[in-house]
C-alpha cells in the first residue's frame, strides 16, 4: 500500500490535469487516479487530522474524498462514501478561513463538498460562499443548479439507481427530460 502527500494530490489534480479535466468523464483519467490514488483514498479518514492541520493538506484532502472518489469509484455507491468526511474537512476549513488561503479557480474544492450535499442548508452556503469569495460566474452557475435540484427533490435523482433507491415519476421525468444539462440550460436562459 503506498500513502500518496498532499502535495502529490494537489501536484496531479492542478499540475497534470487540466480544469477542463476536472469535470470529464474519461475512463482512461478514472483508471489513472484509481491507479495512483485508490490506497491513500481507502485510508483518507485516518488522515483527516493531519492533512486538515493546513490550508493545502485540507485541499488535498478535499480533492481526494470529494473529487477523486467519483473518479475511482464512478458508477458505484462506494463513489460518495466519503462524502461525509469531505463535508466535515470543509466545514471546520471554512472557520480556520483555509479557503482563503488558495487562490482561484482551486478554492472550489472547498465548497464542491457542500454542492454534493442532498440538504438544502448545505447547498445555500455553497451557492454563497462562491458567490462572495470567488469571481467565477460558471462555477456560481454550477452551485446554483445543483441547489436547484435539491429544492426540487430533496436530493439527487441521477444518484438514485447507483445508491438503490427508487426514482419517483417526477423523478424519472427529470431525468428522461435531460437532467442536470436541462437544469443548466434553464438557469442560463434566466440569466
Amino acid at each position: 500500500m503506498t500513502t500518496r502527500t498532499p502535495q502529490d494530490v494537489i501536484g496531479f489534480w492542478t499540475e497534470e490535469l487540466s480544469p477542463d479535466d476536472w469535470y470529464r468523464q474519461d475512463d482512461a483519467l478514472d483508471d489513472r487516479i484509481r491507479d495512483g490514488f485508490f490506497d491513500t483514498w481507502q485510508v483518507a479518514h485516518d488522515l483527516y487530522r493531519t492533512w486538515g492541520a493546513t490550508a493545502r493538506g485540507t485541499l488535498a484532502l478535499l480533492i481526494l474524498t470529494d473529487q477523486m472518489s467519483r473518479n475511482m469509484m464512478r458508477g458505484q455507491a462506494r463513489a460518495f462514501s466519503t462524502d461525509g468526511l469531505a463535508r466535515a474537512a470543509t466545514k471546520a476549513a471554512l472557520v480556520r478561513g483555509f479557503d482563503l488561503a488558495i487562490d482561484d479557480p482551486v478554492r472550489q474544492f472547498f465548497y464542491l463538498p457542500l454542492e454534493h450535499s442532498e440538504t438544502m442548508q448545505d447547498q445555500d452556503r455553497a451557492v454563497r460562499l462562491i458567490l462572495m469569495r470567488m469571481d467565477a460566474p460558471e462555477t456560481l452557475l454550477h452551485a446554483r443548479a445543483h441547489r436547484h435540484i435539491i429544492r426540487t427533490f430533496g436530493r439527487f435523482p441521477f444518484r438514485n439507481a447507483v445508491l438503490g433507491r427508487t426514482s419517483t415519476s417526477a423523478e424519472q421525468a427529470f431525468l428522461d427530460g435531460g437532467a442536470y444539462g436541462a437544469v443548466l440550460r434553464e438557469l442560463r436562459a434566466e440569466g
